[in-house]
This record gives structure tokens, C-alpha cells and sequence, in this order.
């Protein structure tokens, strides 16, 4: 069953969470030379891969005198041993990689690159063009230069953009556990290992729990809303144990192992997922109910005339959270106007917005072509 759901998969993004390449004194050379031979494998099978790798930070932390969690250290502290650590991790990768001649090209990114659709296009450009040239694209966050409010929170939400970024079909996080189960393991040894989920519902969400790692930030929870961002770009996801030696390639030999996530049967286009998930929203607009009904039921743009108020310091091009008059957020756009613009617009017709402001940048402050519908589109 497995070969036919992967049968179609081309490209395929590979999360690798701190946990599997390191361990409580530094990176796992040996852990890492045994992923780097399954990459050469499926690069032998026709496969186009891309690695989002963790543990820049558990590579850098000795040198500080860290040790145990990493989690509740400042942030200045964790983007030092980032900036220690990162060189290292790439250079343990080309080391694995380079006895299969094959070459490795370092990407660091924020989650600002992605928000901003210009560089968001550039790196895509980047990474296909590594792809195109036989070079494996390592991906990992810019930890050293991120503040809190630009980050991407944890790697597996970094592999789900990715997945998004480079249309892979494909989304495989290497973890420390097996998969989804139905209650935590460590704590329930009858707690049973669910092989697939076509659907991420709610029951499924709580059976995740909240606990991470000390190596890693990323726990059950983070999975599944990567899970959930991938499969609704309409890529399959799966969670596998990365310690357990080739069980990557015992994946796409289509053993059932791990926990595999259908893709959505009705997927989002690629701009809509990047709305929704990659461009953090800067400030919300309170619709009043004509506006909100003709919005999210009737598939129209929102015009000025339906703003009530709004909240935040936005600029043109950023995305807003669009919600109803008690601050209910119904739906998320890329707004054609700033704040300072728009607070003198609001409430005018769209034939008014020239006289008002002297330019005109379209009759719509959010157009339906750049709105995600909560109800509807997700």
C-alpha cells in the first residue's frame, strides 16, 4: 500500500530533528554518515532530495559550558552556539556526502526570507537550481541573526514551508519515536503506533501531546502542525524513527512503518498555503457584517466600505487577519494598503479612495485572489 501512495513522489524534503544526529556531548558523526549513505540511495533511485537539518545548536553548546535542555536558555546564548555549531553540522554533511561524490550547498533562512514573496521567490530559485545541478540543498533556520517574532518557531515548521517552497510531494521527519501514537509510549506501554491518518482532526491533534526533547524544540505537537501544513499543500507526510539504521530507505521500499499523513484530496494552491502559513500577520481589520458575510460567503474581495477599524502598524503588501466586529479572525489576506492608508479610507466607497489619498493602488484593500477563508480554504 505504502509503494502506491510514494509512486508518484519525485522530490521529497527530509526533516532531521536534533535528537537523531546528536547527542548529549555533540553531533552524531557516525548517525550522520548513515543518513548521508540512504540520501545517496534514493538519489540512485531517481529521487530529488532536500535535508532541513536541526542541531546547529547541539553542535555549538559544549563550547559554551551548556549542557541538558537548551529550551529556557536566552536567546543570545542559543544563537551563539548556533553560530558555533552551524559550520560544524554543514561540515560533518559535506564530509558524509563527499565520499559518494556528492556535493552539499548550505541554505539559512528567516522566516521573514519566506514572509517578503520577492526573496521567498529567490530562494526558491536557489534551491532549484541546486536541485537542477545535482547539488543536495541543506537547509536550516539563520539562528544567529532571528529575533523571536521572525522566527519559524522549530524545524519541522521550516520543512513544511520548505515542502511548500520547492512544490515537493513529499514531506519525511526523521525522529526519536516511532510515530504517532494514541497515548505517549514512555508512560503507556498498550499505547498503540497509528499507521495512517487521512485526516488531521481534532482527536488526532490531542493525542500529540506537548512535551519535546532536551536536544531538540520540536515535540509531537509541532509534527502534526507540519503534518497538517504539508498535507494540506497536498504533500504526503510521514514521521519515522531516523535512529532506527536505513529505516529511510525501508520507508520508500513501502515497509509500513512510522505514521503516514494523506495528502488533502483538495489541496491548496501554492499562493494560498503561503498566505496561510508563511506570512505572519501584522495587524487585524474589524469587518462589519455585510462585509463579512459578502467575504467569507459570497467569495468577494473586501472593499473599504466594510472596514469598521482595525489594529496594528502594517505596510502594503503585508498580511492582516480579517475578523468580525468581537475580533474573531474568519479569514487572513495581503492588504493592497498600510495603516496610516487605510485609517483614512475605511468606511469610503472605492470610487472615493483617489480623492482621499491622491494615488490609487485598486478598488480593494484585501482582493480575493490574496484571502484564505478560514471555514473554507483551509
Amino acid at each position: 500500500m505504502r509503494t502506491i501512495l510514494l509512486a508518484h513522489v519525485k522530490r521529497v524534503v527530509i526533516k532531521i530533528g536534533s535528537g537523531v544526529i546528536s547527542n548529549s556531548t555533540g553531533l552524531d558523526l557516525d548517525q550522520i554518515a548513515m543518513l548521508c549513505e540512504d540520501v545517496y540511495q534514493l538519489r540512485q533511485r531517481g529521487y530529488e532530495v532536500i535535508l532541513v537539518s536541526s542541531a546547529a545548536v547541539a553542535a555549538g553548546k559544549a563550547d559554551l559550558g551548556i549542557v541538558g535542555n537548551t529550551q529556557t536558555l536566552p536567546l543570545p546564548l542559543k544563537q551563539a552556539a548556533a553560530a558555533i555549531g552551524q559550520s560544524r553540522l554543514m561540515r560533518a554533511y559535506k564530509d558524509a556526502l563527499r565520499q559518494y561524490d556528492l556535493k552539499a550547498a548550505q541554505i539559512l533562512l528567516t522566516r521573514d526570507d519566506l514572509a517578503n514573496r520577492r526573496r521567498y521567490l529567490n530562494a526558491r530559485n536557489t534551491l532549484m537550481t541546486l536541485l537542477e545541478y545535482g547539488v543536495v540543498p541543506i537547509i536550516n533556520e539563520n539562528d544567529t541573526v532571528v529575533i523571536d517574532e521572525l522566527r519559524f518557531g522549530d524545524n519541522d515548521n521550516l520543512s513544511a514551508m520548505t515542502t511548500n517552497l520547492v512544490e515537493a510531494q513529499l514531506l519525511v521527519i526523521l525522529s526519536d519515536i516511532d510515530g504517532l501514537y494514541d497515548s505517549d509510549p514512555r508512560h503507556n506501554p498498550d499505547a498503540r503506533l497509528i499507521s495512517e491518518v487521512e485526516r488531521l482532526t481534532p482527536e488526532i491533534e490531542a493525542m500529540a501531546g506537548k512535551e519535546g526533547t532536551a536536544l531538540g524544540i520540536g515535540g509531537m505537537t509541532t509534527k502534526l502542525k507540519a503534518a497538517k501544513r504539508a498535507t494540506l499543500y497536498g504533500a504526503g507526510t510521514a514521521i519515522i524513527n531516523g535512529l532506527t539504521p536505513h529505516n529511510l530507505l525501508y520507508f520508500f521500499d513501502g515497509h509500513e512503518l512510522g505514521t503516514y499523513f494523506l495528502p488533502a484530496r483538495d489541496p491548496m494552491a501554492a499562493r494560498k498555503h503561503w498566505i496561510a502559513f508563511t506570512k505572519k500577520p501584522k495587524g487585524r481589520l474589524m469587518l462589519d457584517a455585510g462585509a463579512q458575510k459578502a467575504v467569507a460567503e459570497r467569495g468577494k474581495s473586501l472593499l473599504p466600505a466594510g472596514v469598521n477599524k482595525l489594529d496594528g502598524n502594517f505596510e502594503r503588501g503585508d498580511a492582516v487577519r480579517l475578523c468580525d466586529l468581537d475580533g474573531n479572525e474568519f479569514a487572513k489576506g495581503v492588504t493592497n494598503y498600510n495603516a496610516m492608508e487605510l485609517r483614512r479610507i475605511i468606511g469610503k466607497k472605492s470610487t472615493e479612495i483617489e480623492s482621499i489619498l491622491g494615488y490609487h493602488y485598486g478598488d480593494e484593500v484585501v482582493h480575493r485572489d490574496n484571502m484564505v477563508i478560514s471555514a473554507r480554504d483551509k
